[in-house]
């Protein structure tokens, strides 16, 4: 086994090797507006340092959100043209749930909350019983229309940082991995547990939308 782990649905840009016991390599840079820009030469950077080509992969997995548009898809598409050609298959998942399993590595048991940054004053978010099991579907709000679900108990993610008055415990992780997403996939593998098609989890409508009252011209 050797699965290529990438996720751009949050300022990080994170990519990591797995080979089914142990993280390889991994590579993880936090800049929300380079994420087409910096993936590419990740994965290559990953691979150099593990002493691998692509060619080795045997699968690819890929975080699918929830997270804004432009950034989240970068990662989709490089998954899935990567699948493709090297005629593998890709797994997704929810971007949240490595944020949560991350979280049970860094020592959070549970039950707990993950936040991530929607922008908009709002943050996509779910709750969690324990680090693999997630309760209901994940969601977009606005901080304080969810306080009184999330009080008292300990938050990850940056969008735990930017609220604290609603998340008052807020603990790292702060950015998602993709060594953490890699180990995730690995266990749901063996366990034959299934895993989302690599589509995004958007949540709401795209940031860029057509003008209203757009003005079509056509040729006479």
């Amino acid at each position: 086994m050797l699965l290529l782990a990438v996720d751009t649905a949050t300022p990080a840009v994170t990519v990591a090797l797995h080979d089914g016991e142990s993280v390889l390599a991994e590579s993880n840079q936090v800049d929300a507006r380079r994420h087409g820009e910096l993936l590419l030469p990740s994965v290559d950077k990953v691979l150099a340092e593990a002493g691998l080509k692509l060619d080795a992969l045997t699968g690819i997995v890929v975080g699918v959100g929830p997270g804004p548009y432009t950034g989240l898809r970068v990662g989709l598409v490089t998954a899935s043209t990567f699948a493709t050609v090297l005629g593998i298959p890709v797994h997704g998942l929810c971007t949240l749930d490595g944020l949560a399993y991350a979280a049970g590595a860094a020592g959070i048991e549970g039950p707990f909350t993950v936040a991530t940054d929607a922008r908009r004053k709002e943050v996509y978010w779910a709750r969690y019983e324990d680090p693999r099991t997630r309760v209901g579907e994940p969601a977009v709000d606005r901080p304080a229309d969810i306080a009184e679900q999330v009080a008292g108990l300990p938050a990850v993610g940056q969008g735990a940082l930017l609220y604290p008055d609603v998340f008052t415990d807020a603990r790292a992780p702060e950015h998602q991995s993709a060594a953490a997403l890699a180990a995730l996939a690995v266990e749901r593998l063996a366990a034959g547990e299934e895993f989302l098609p690599p589509t995004p989890l958007y949540l709401r409508r795209p940031d860029a939308q057509v003008p209203k009252n757009y003005k079509v011209v056509t040729p006479q």
